[in-house]
């Protein structure tokens, strides 16, 4: 069963492959009179900017960044390629989004700009408003993933701490004319979410933003320069008319491991929320459906109390674990992974357990309710040996995970 899941979470990759969801919308693009200026960004950045450049008119004249975590970066011919942290924003991200700005700022009426979009980008091109340090960004994003936020919320407040989110890119690019190509890592596929969506619209205004934070109890805790930044209700920006084309998605992926599983059922595309309410719901599906493979999909928050070592789909693997110990599920194994093959600051992309993954720990001299409790679900899956290791994989739509069931007897 562990070789089985491993396999379905490779398919689940495979189907998010950047460089062939992108090529079919790049098989006739028009010889121009001005250049190509090329935009990418996120954890797939490197693929999606290959395949662009490859599908480029001959002779074709082109400016190219390409902007990627450290994992996945590679050099591109003709292209400059930029590696910065994620996924807290670094030095590195700043110098790259200053490089995106400079770029577009060139731009002239017969140019068009495609802008490659994948998941990442929000932490890898920070580019904060006047005022804002790059240490105030990631204080800001420091504070957030401790307040287990969702997605739509971190990305919200983000965008208007930066000059590219919340379709500054797009606002930057006139007059040329830009086409966005969006692989998303967002459930539910908001197209103003993913990366915090740099060629679109923003989530909400400046004020909501603010609300948000002070609901969370977090306000005060922010840097006084964002504080006093977000205290301020300057008109929103208009928003700059561009082509957006999703071309993947979580939901792509979750349907390719169910045609390979054969006999497998898709429970749910929105697995978001707290842990430890996701993996009750992962144990009582489990409990409920006799099914051989259940199929889940989302990106789930983890609130943190403690000071160790983990992610959400580790901690995720490590509490369905632990609720289903005396239960009666007969030979079972779940599987939650993160489809960049990194999750939260570890070097793994998740977890792999079955029933006998909290006596192996206890077997270790570890205590697993002691580990949970202060966040450290990689020195517990460690010491049971069901860390799921990929490497980085070049791509991003969110979590996949898989529970399987036995056929034998």
């Amino acid at each position: 069963m562990r070789q089985r899941a491993v396999e379905l979470f490779a398919v689940a990759v495979n189907a998010a492959n950047p460089a062939l969801a992108l090529r079919p919308h790049l098989n006739d693009l028009p010889a121009i009179v001005g250049r190509y200026v090329l935009i990418s960004i996120g954890k797939a950045a490197c693929a999606m900017m290959e395949e662009a450049i490859a599908n480029l008119p001959k002779d074709a004249r082109f400016e190219a960044i390409a902007v990627t975590n450290y994992e996945n970066a590679r050099d591109i011919e003709r292209c400059v390629v930029m590696a910065a942290g994620h996924p807290v924003p670094d030095e590195n991200g700043a110098a790259a989004g200053q490089a995106v700005i400079d770029l577009l700022k060139t731009t002239a009426a017969n140019d068009v700009v495609l802008a490659l979009i994948s998941g990442g980008g929000s932490a890898l091109l920070p580019a904060p408003v006047e005022g804002v340090s790059l240490a105030d960004k990631a204080e800001v994003s420091r504070i957030l993933l401790g307040a287990g936020v969702d997605i739509t919320q971190m990305n919200l407040v983000r965008q208007h701490l930066s000059r590219l989110k919340g379709g500054g890119l797009a606002r930057l690019a006139a007059p040329a004319k830009l086409h966005g190509y969006i692989l998303s890592d967002v459930i539910g596929d908001d197209l103003r979410v993913i990366a915090s969506g740099p060629t679109v619209a923003p989530i909400a205004t400046r004020s909501v933003a603010r609300e948000l934070l002070i609901n969370l109890n977090v306000f005060d805790q922010m840097p006084v320069s964002v504080q006093a930044y977000l205290k301020v209700n300057a008109p929103e920006a208009a928003a700059t008319p561009s082509e957006n084309t999703l071309i993947g998605s979580n939901g792509h992926s979750l349907r390719a491991m169910q045609v390979a599983s054969g006999n497998g059922i898709i429970v749910s595309e929105s697995l978001t929320g707290d842990v430890s309410e996701a993996a009750e719901l992962i144990l009582k599906s489990a409990l409920q459906n006799p099914a051989n493979t259940l199929i889940f999909g989302g990106e789930t928050t983890v609130t943190i109390r403690g000071n160790g070592k983990g992610g959400r789909n580790q901690e995720l693997a490590l509490r369905v674990a632990m609720l289903a110990e005396n239960e009666n599920l007969g030979d079972w194994l779940f599987l939650s992974g993160g489809t960049d093959g990194r999750d939260g600051p570890t070097d793994a992309a998740g977890g792999i357990v079955d029933g006998n993954t909290v006596q192996r720990i206890r077997n270790a001299g570890e205590n697993p309710e002691a580990l949970l409790a202060n966040n450290d679900s990689y020195a517990a899956l460690k010491a049971a040996g069901d860390l799921l290791m990929t490497g980085a994989t070049g791509t991003n739509v969110a979590d996949v995970q898989v529970f399987l069931r036995s056929t034998k007897g």
